[in-house]
């Protein structure tokens, strides 16, 4: 079934309409993100380069934060800034903010300045709210960068007015209105890319070209990925490296989502899986390996799929990837664009397959994409957190 090309009328039979549309329009939505960058993109530049003036030489945090998949955009794009950021000024770390609620004392550091960058489709995320407040009232100098999809969410309405915290709002759409966050997780972690990756505007530029056109063209061939799923399975692995290490965390999540756990899921880096957890592949497993263009850590991506596939144990075994000068010797998705594109920018286009495959595995379950917990025990956004007051 192509659910990009059907009516909106049998998509909503199926529980699909809108997460099918959130999907199908991030492309669309990317360039919004990008030509909003461009827009701020003084301001943004005067905000971080006022914090690194008025800090003197010090070295500073910058904590990429959120909750699920929020936090996964900081644990995608983290690996890569630690080699394409602004090393002589700033630290990433990416510490999930369910992390912080809890331990405060284990990831906030009083005496060392921090930039929070807070990553929220809603704002409303009571571990989000909470991580604000533990950061003002424990590190001494806490300046903000808040990334989020509601304007009318609670981070964004704190920010508002804030000198200390620099608000930047996705369009309007990637404020998903499904169960699953989709054009959230990638305008965010677009925005982010382009705020703290030192590339040149012009590289960017190339960059978002490209990623749009993989993501239209991840679109266009949706009917080969359902065919990669004609297979009987009710597990998917997801491995990768680097930045796409990051990634598998949220591809598996989708699956584990959009079916209300009828299809399991794992995650792990490739060269990791080996120990302990691909004990997971049996005859029902399909493996997603992420294959980076980085020519030296492509060599892991592709030796695990190749030993995966001759175990002879997997329903299926697939490498997403674009063309280099090694690929695997067996069923691949191979992007006709991209051979450019750094290991973080690969994330956008990845993750539509992706989050292709988890909605074509809800269907194939009989679940209901856009409301796929039955039970009502998950929700879009999480409810029933006890916040405590942390007495320092």
């Amino acid at each position: 079934m192509e659910l990009f090309k059907e009516t909106k009328a049998n998509l909503e039979k199926l529980g699909a309409a809108i997460t099918t549309q959130e999907i199908k329009q991030q492309p669309v939505l990317w360039k919004e993100a990008f030509d909003n960058y461009q827009d701020q993109q003084k301001k943004i530049d005067q905000f971080i380069s006022s914090i690194v003036a008025e800090e003197k030489g010090k070295k500073i945090r910058v904590i990429f934060t959120g909750a699920g998949t929020s936090a996964y955009v900081g644990d995608s794009i983290t690996p890569y800034l630690n080699h394409k950021g602004d090393h002589t000024n700033f630290m990433f770390e990416s510490i999930p903010t369910t992390n912080i609620v809890s331990n405060p004392y284990d990831y906030l550091q009083a005496e060392v300045p921090t930039i929070l960058v807070s990553f929220a489709r809603s704002g409303n995320s009571p571990e989000s709210v909470a991580t604000v407040k533990l950061a003002k009232q424990l590190v001494k100098k806490l300046y903000q960068i808040t990334i989020t999809c509601a304007k009318d969410g609670q981070l964004a309405q704190e920010a508002s007015g804030d000198g200390h915290n620099l608000l930047l709002l996705m369009p309007e759409k990637s404020n998903d209105l499904g169960f699953a966050m989709t054009g959230s997780f990638t305008c965010m972690l677009l925005s982010a890319l382009l705020i703290f990756d030192e590339s040149t505007l012009a590289e960017k530029t190339l960059f978002v070209q490209k990623v749009i056109q993989m993501g239209d063209e991840a679109i266009s061939r949706e009917k080969e990925i359902d065919e990669l799923m004609a297979v009987s399975f009710d597990r998917i692995a997801y491995l990768g490296s680097g930045s796409l290490a990051g990634l598998t965390r949220e591809a598996q999540l989708k699956v584990l989502e959009l079916t209300a756990g009828k299809v399991a899921t794992i995650f792990d880096s490739s060269v990791g899986f080996r120990h302990g957890p691909k004990s997971f592949i049996d005859e029902k497993t399909i493996v997603f390996v992420f294959v980076t263009n980085n020519e030296y850590t492509r060599k892991y991506d592709l030796d695990i799929a190749e030993e995966i596939k001759a175990d002879n144990i997997a329903a299926k075994i697939v490498t997403l990837d674009v063309d280099g000068a090694d690929n695997f010797s067996g069923q691949r998705f191979a992007y006709s664009e991209g051979v450019e594109l750094p290991e973080a920018y690969l994330v956008l286009p990845y993750v539509l397959f992706a989050q292709t495959v988890a909605i074509h595995s809800s269907i194939n379950v009989q679940n209901k994409p856009d409301t796929p917990s039955a039970t009502g025990t998950v929700n879009r956004v999480v409810k029933g957190v006890n916040i405590y007051e942390y007495l320092d």
